[in-house]
């Protein structure tokens, strides 16, 4: 008996230290290597869709105290630093108000002015080149469908992508001009008429490179909202195959 005692003791403790290992690797790999992140809006679209499930690559720009858990690390600035390049979809946190998650497009370095005039962004003074193509048809899982104008955007390093236009009259398709700080950051969604983003001063402005948490890279799965995350055996039917591993531009 006590023998047994014994080994149902031990094999009680080398559970705990499994699990405990299991927890101790996932949270290094989520902090230094790779971090899953659910797009929880439209507006990036139509690159990203609700309900899109990404890796975010955490070594890309180096690392701050906003790759850690709880943003708790005693770091100031950022290890290892890398800008990231115009166009890249990158996961930062929100500089003004709560500090949550966000994504959207950088679009503006260091030291760039940007301006928006009749829907076009302007770089340094010059627009980016912008070309009408076929409508984006979004379709809800009720088959209702609505049609968006999009446009593909090539920026000045050659970084192409697609943006909708829903309106050409949206609040912030004509701005001032935007001098980007030192030490920050321009980011906009792609979808321009519904994306709150640097170009509102007062609720998120320029992003410090501090709070640059990640680029996006890779959607590893995607939902359509007709399945919860446990409902397995929906999956089937919700996910959106065309989407899965489509590598993000």
């Amino acid at each position: 008996m006590k023998e047994e005692a014994v080994k149902a003791k031990g094999g009680i403790g080398e559970t705990i230290r499994t699990i405990i290992y299991a927890v101790l690797i996932a949270v290094v790999i989520r902090t230094f290597a790779y971090e899953p992140f659910k797009i929880p809006s439209e507006s990036m679209l139509p690159t990203l869709m609700i309900g899109d499930y990404l890796f975010v690559s955490k070594y890309s720009y180096g690392y701050s105290r906003h790759s850690f858990p709880f943003s708790m690390a005693p770091i100031s600035g950022r290890v290892f630093e890398d800008l990231p390049e115009r166009g890249d979809v990158a996961v930062f946190k929100k500089p003004i108000g709560e500090p949550i998650d966000y994504i959207k497009r950088i679009v503006g370095l260091p030291g760039d002015k940007l301006q928006m005039i009749n829907g076009v962004l302007h770089i340094n003074g010059a627009a980016i080149k912008r070309e009408r193509v076929e409508d984006f048809v979004d379709r809800d899982r009720f088959g209702n469908a609505r049609r968006i104008a999009r446009y593909r955007e090539t920026l000045p390093n050659g970084k192409s992508y697609f943006t909708l236009d829903e309106t050409v009259q949206g609040i912030m398709d004509n701005t001032d001009v935007y001098t980007v700080p030192d030490g920050h950051l321009f980011a906009m969604g792609d979808n321009r008429d519904n994306s709150t983003d640097s170009r509102f001063l007062s609720h998120v402005g320029y992003i410090p490179v501090e709070n640059l948490v990640g680029r996006a890279e890779i959607i590893f799965m995607s939902l359509d909202g007709s399945a919860a995350w446990y409902e397995i055996w929906k999956y089937p039917v919700a996910i959106r195959w065309n989407r899965i591993f489509n590598p993000l531009s």
